[in-house]
């Protein structure tokens, strides 16, 4: 081989490496994360997921998200500090509390709850609410998440006929769900998910429900999407700062007269 093709053959094998290396850091998956047991294919898919949405370092820098579940419930999170507000639209509860330590306070009938046993019933009612209406939000960040195991499960398309990818996601022994299975598609265009199925058995074979993943918009530096079909997550906002007694006062704030992430 002469000189220059050897030149032109390192410099090709260098960027493959350099690539590969990149993907490797630029979407490093949670610690726990089913490497091992996960296709290689899907984990690559969930890398592409990860920057359509905006990439992994925007999502990093995000800090505070609110959202409206259903009309259910009115959540604001801090991803960096942990602090969560939980508002139940349909009576007067608030929980403030810290997912990272399950420590909080109550608001219920019209007091603040002080009797321990019922405040660490409420926190705990508080964090599984976040749980699950978090992940109804940004699960297409969480493809990755700690205790998840991914598989490739091939083309098909969506309800709408769009042609995508789908992944299987199965948990170990995480959540307050860990025996559930998640389909999921992945545009082959666009590269964002835009339909999930929920299966509560690892071995059912028939999921409980199909819903689309639609209007995505853009929040500060990433994507997030609301509607979910028939009922939509509302009053997304995401910001990079908010006062303090959004977290330590149960008075409830109209939060979009803030300035939001641009």
């Amino acid at each position: 081989m002469k000189t220059p093709q050897l030149l032109l053959f390192f410099l090709l094998l260098n960027i493959v490496v350099v690539q590969a290396q990149s993907r490797k850091t630029t979407n490093p998956p949670a610690p726990g994360f089913d490497l091992a047991g996960s296709d290689a294919k899907a984990v690559q898919i969930a890398d592409d997921v990860m920057a359509a949405m905006g990439g992994r370092k925007a999502w990093d820098e995000t800090h505070l998200i609110a959202w409206n579940f259903f009309g259910f419930r009115k959540l604001v999170w801090d991803k960096w500090s942990g602090n969560v507000r939980v508002d139940n639209l349909r009576d007067d509860q608030t929980v403030l509390l810290n997912i990272n330590n399950n420590q909080g306070r109550v608001f219920r009938n019209g007091q603040e709850l002080t009797e321990p046993d019922s405040v660490a019933k409420y926190v705990r009612q508080g964090k599984n609410a976040w749980i699950n209406d978090s992940y109804w939000l940004v699960m297409p960040f969480k493809l990755k998440d700690s205790g998840v195991t991914l598989k490739y499960l091939g083309e098909e398309a969506t309800k709408d006929s769009r042609p995508a990818d789908v992944l299987q996601l199965t948990f170990k022994n995480v959540g307050t769900t860990p025996d559930n299975k998640y389909k999921v598609w992945v545009d082959k265009q666009s590269h964002l998910v835009t339909q999930w199925a929920h299966y509560p058995k690892a071995t059912d074979e028939q999921p409980r429900f199909t819903l689309p993943w639609a209007d995505y918009q853009r929040h500060g530096q990433i994507l997030l999407s609301g509607e979910r079909g028939d009922r939509d997550l509302t009053d997304i906002m995401v910001f990079t700062g908010l006062p303090g007694e959004v977290f330590s006062s149960f008075t409830r704030t109209d939060l979009s007269r803030y300035p939001q992430a641009k």
